[in-house]
């Protein structure tokens, strides 16, 4: 059988960290994991025609992500992210403009949207106008059986209600952490709910599209709430690194683990947080978000 194809659609950057600077962006994050699960995982996004921009095309050429429909810009910088950690968690500084806010709609990339097995993308790569019609568009060409997944990786202040409403309306599946799904509830003028269990079904209920509501919850493991069940995963105890790239990770098993025929009843939930938490805990362990390797030879 063919591998899957999965697309990571969105920001492509420079997380600059205090020991170094180290490629990052969650899209990137997410098709390199999928590429090591298996996948043919292409990377959409932009850089700029500088220095850090071939450095990154460097660092991406041995990973298992396809490179070859990245966008040059001559006119912007390749994206950075100014990283301070804070007890283990990463505070942002995004610096703009950059490259990947210029993404423009092309053929090649149409015609990937429309045999893609599944995708992702987020808000942020949404702060600009040109990315987000792209994002969008390509989206909404999508097959029906993709699986469309909204990454809402919410920084501030690079998102908004309409951005959030129209991703929605756009996804098969909702990924969040625990302290952003009441944002996401404000921002759509919906009641919070008691519990992170009623916001995912609040979701559910309000667009019919969404098929899977995820939410991860550090090293407290995840909840995932479709419409024929819910599961909770405590998590995987790991001596934590540091946590760029865990959540991305998580998306990118969850993502291979639904394409490999996982079901949304609750046995089939169980087995995407499995892999979703294995994966996302030993990308904790490591350092820097596109680890070598994987979780226990890279099986679950």
């Amino acid at each position: 059988m063919e591998p899957h194809l999965i697309l990571g659609i969105g920001e492509l950057l420079w997380d600059l960290l205090p020991e170094g600077a180290r490629l990052g962006g969650a899209p990137a994050n997410f098709a390199v994991m999928a590429g090591r699960l298996g996948a043919h995982a292409a990377i959409l996004s932009r850089i700029g025609r500088d220095e850090l921009g071939r450095r990154a095309v460097e660092v991406l050429e041995p990973l298992p992500a396809d490179t070859q429909f990245l966008q040059v810009d001559p006119a912007h910088e390749t994206g950075r992210v100014t990283v301070a950690l804070k007890d283990g968690q990463p505070e942002y500084t995004i610096h703009e403009p950059a490259a990947w806010d210029s993404m423009e709609l092309t053929d090649d990339w149409v015609q990937l949207a429309e045999r893609a097995d599944g995708l992702c993308f987020g808000s942020l790569a949404q702060r600009a106008v040109e990315s987000r019609q792209t994002i969008q568009t390509l989206a909404a060409q999508a097959r029906a059986g993709c699986v469309r997944v909204f990454d809402v990786n919410l920084r501030a202040p690079f998102y908004s209600g309409e951005v959030i409403q129209e991703s929605l309306e756009l996804a098969s599946v909702v990924k969040m952490n625990d302290a952003e799904a009441p944002v996401l509830l404000g921002l759509l003028g919906l009641p919070e709910g008691e519990t992170l269990r009623a916001a995912c079904e609040r979701l559910l209920a309000e667009f019919p599209a969404l098929k899977l509501a995820a939410v991860t919850r550090g090293g407290q493991g995840s909840l995932l709430v479709s419409r024929e069940g819910w599961h909770e995963h405590p998590g995987f105890p790991v001596k934590v690194v540091d946590t760029i790239g865990a959540g991305d990770a998580f998306t990118a098993a969850m993502t291979h683990t639904l394409l490999e025929g996982a079901g949304l009843d609750t046995a089939g939930l169980a087995r995407l947080n499995e892999a979703g938490n294995r994966w996302g805990a030993w990308v904790a362990s490591r350092q820097g978000a596109m680890p070598e390797g994987g979780p226990e030879g890279g099986s679950w």
